[in-house]
């Protein structure tokens, strides 16, 4: 069994709500290692992330070990960058076994061509200035020198400024499948030119969904601030499905 989950956004909220989402997650992980070969990370694990060549960001210590163990059993752990929690340098590869994937990526699991992605930085040609924004946040150059002269714990307090802000304009209005277009879009232009691929996995818009026309397949993952997450599940017959994980 394959699995995908995206958004959890770990230390989001006030202590109380950061270690909770934390816990739950740590079941899940638990739930899934059961018959799990690889579980994905979709991008947006971390609600914040931003790593300097010494420094790693306070806490996560349950969501790490938890990984690290997984790992050390023999379960591939793949994390996706997202919008949150792109600055990954090397701690998490070397010192947790996790396989970072900076940009999207196709994949063949259980004889399925899979295209995955966070989504945040796909079909926003339309949006200049988001588009001027993804640039700087991606940028090699503007991040080094945000690390050279930006101390660690200033670094950090801007960051979870700047994804709580983030995260609440993204939650301002109401999410319905009609706001999914643009990537099932994009995905309908990459089918066309990638005919082999047989789905679409992306995050990042914390509605789960299955589009499944025509002969396209565009899977959706929720975040996990409700009282269920969805997640996706990938068996070995190459059958995938959106599945729930109950948070109460």
């Amino acid at each position: 069994m394959y699995y995908f989950a995206s958004d959890i956004h770990l230390g989001a909220g006030d202590r109380h709500t950061a270690r909770l989402t934390e816990n739950r997650f740590c079941s899940w992980l638990d739930h899934v290692s059961a018959d799990a070969e690889a579980i994905y990370l979709v991008g947006d694990i971390f609600d914040f992330w931003f790593e300097y060549r010494r420094v790693v960001p306070k806490g996560f210590t349950r969501t790490l070990g938890k990984l690290s163990e997984l790992s050390d059993r023999g379960i591939g752990i793949h994390l996706f960058t997202g919008n949150h929690d792109m600055w990954c340098r090397d701690y998490l590869q070397e010192e947790c076994g996790i396989h970072l994937h900076l940009h999207p990526e196709e994949i063949t699991l259980a004889g399925q061509r899979l295209f995955i992605a966070h989504g945040d930085n796909l079909n926003i040609k339309g949006q200049p200035m988001l588009r001027l924004m993804n640039a700087g946040f991606r940028s090699t150059t503007v991040r080094a020198l945000f690390s050279w002269l930006v101390h660690p714990d200033l670094a950090l307090k801007f960051g979870k400024w700047w994804s709580s802000k983030s995260r609440k304009s993204h939650g301002s209005q109401p999410i319905d499948v009609s706001h999914l277009d643009f990537l099932i879009e994009y995905a309908r232009t990459r089918k066309s030119e990638r005919t082999e691929i047989d789905a679409f996995i992306f995050g990042h818009m914390h509605l789960p969904h299955d589009y499944d026309r025509d002969g396209l397949r565009v899977l959706f993952m929720s975040d996990w601030s409700g009282e269920q997450a969805s997640y996706i599940a990938l068996d070995d017959s190459g059958q995938l499905s959106i599945k729930t994980f109950d948070l109460r």
